[in-house]
């Protein structure tokens, strides 16, 4: 029986996501991730067939992160969609490395912000915003570009240090944008 290997795949994707969390996706390189681990780049080459394929499991890590974060919890919001905005928005100014990692590196090159909204991972957040607001169809999915559009830019700005987070500024433009409201306040 082989020895038991002391890297494994796992520890290599926990210390890639945490490289790219705290470092950038820019720091995730086999010497890196070497360094981290306290080892040579054998074991960790030897564990993935390359650093790309690193990258790409890492990827799929950072966006079930950013998934539960943005929608654990969610259905206990008074405004659900309102939650979402504020959460995809905080996302921004308090993971920076990793937001740009998901949303500035390159992933979706090529793609048109219509493919993005109708992609299999976004589906679940389309039917929130029909549910909230009324709609269907395509009107639920104009009002989800919509909102998308806003937070995701308001959380770039906040991700690439041009803006300290201000909640209660990011909650006034999307109740003035959208007309979402939290409990108690402008009703």
């Amino acid at each position: 029986m082989p020895p038991q290997a002391k890297v494994t795949r796992e520890m290599i994707l926990d210390a890639a996501f945490e490289v790219v969390r705290t470092e950038g996706h820019e720091a995730l390189t086999a010497r890196r991730l070497a360094a981290y681990l306290h080892c040579s780049t054998q074991p960790v080459l030897y564990q993935f067939d390359s650093v790309s394929q690193i990258r790409e499991e890492t990827y799929r890590r950072a966006d079930a992160y950013h998934t539960a974060y943005l929608t654990e919890g969610l259905e206990k919001e008074r405004d659900p969609l309102l939650a979402l905005g504020l959460r995809y928005i905080r996302f921004g100014a308090e993971e920076k490395a990793l937001f740009r990692f998901l949303f500035q590196s390159g992933w979706f090159s090529g793609k048109t912000l219509e493919q993005l909204i109708r992609d299999p991972g976004a589906e679940a957040l389309v039917a929130l915003a029909a549910q909230e607001s009324g709609t269907a169809g395509a009107a639920a999915e104009s009002l989800f570009t919509a909102l998308f559009s806003a937070v995701h830019g308001y959380a770039s700005l906040l991700a690439n240090n041009a803006m300290r987070w201000d909640e209660q500024g990011a909650e006034n433009m999307l109740t003035a944008l959208y007309g979402l409201r939290k409990e108690g306040k402008n009703e």
